[in-house]
């Protein structure tokens, strides 16, 4: 994990630099699929929407407090968003426009003002901002 200082525009700019940001939601997606059909069931992705925490880090919610049943609908539902079609399983495409749609959703969110937030190594931020530091060193 890193801190880093970043705004809307970080953001908005990676995801529309459509060579940078297929190429890392498609390793994303590679790396999720496990038998290398091409193809996300949701078994391959429970783990990355698990690791999500959604309930703890939006709601502030614990998630060992919550029915089995009812956190397996939440996950089921966020998996549903991704499966457009309704095909029970995920292709890249399908996988790419729900990820552009998030990763707009938190440019929205973040604004025009910079901000300093904590952010993993490896994820779609991190890979915004340096891919933005990359761009600033090249110009100077």
């Amino acid at each position: 994990m890193s801190v880093e200082i970043l705004d809307g525009s970080t953001v908005r700019s990676f995801v529309e630099d459509e060579s940078a940001f297929n190429s890392s939601v498609d390793g994303r997606f590679a790396a999720l699929d496990a038998d290398h059909d091409g193809l996300l069931t949701y078994a391959e992705m429970a783990v990355e929407l698990m690791s999500l925490r959604v309930l703890e880090k939006h709601f502030g919610v614990d998630e060992a407090a919550v029915e089995a049943d009812e956190l397996a609908r939440l996950y089921h539902g966020l998996f549903a968003r991704f499966d457009r079609d309704g095909s029970g399983k995920v292709d890249r495409l399908e996988f790419r426009a729900e990820m552009r749609e998030v990763m707009l959703a938190v440019a929205n969110g973040l604004g025009f003002l910079p901000v300093q937030m904590v952010v993993e190594e490896g994820s779609f931020l991190k890979v915004a901002v340096d891919r933005e530091l990359g761009q600033l060193a090249k110009a100077a």
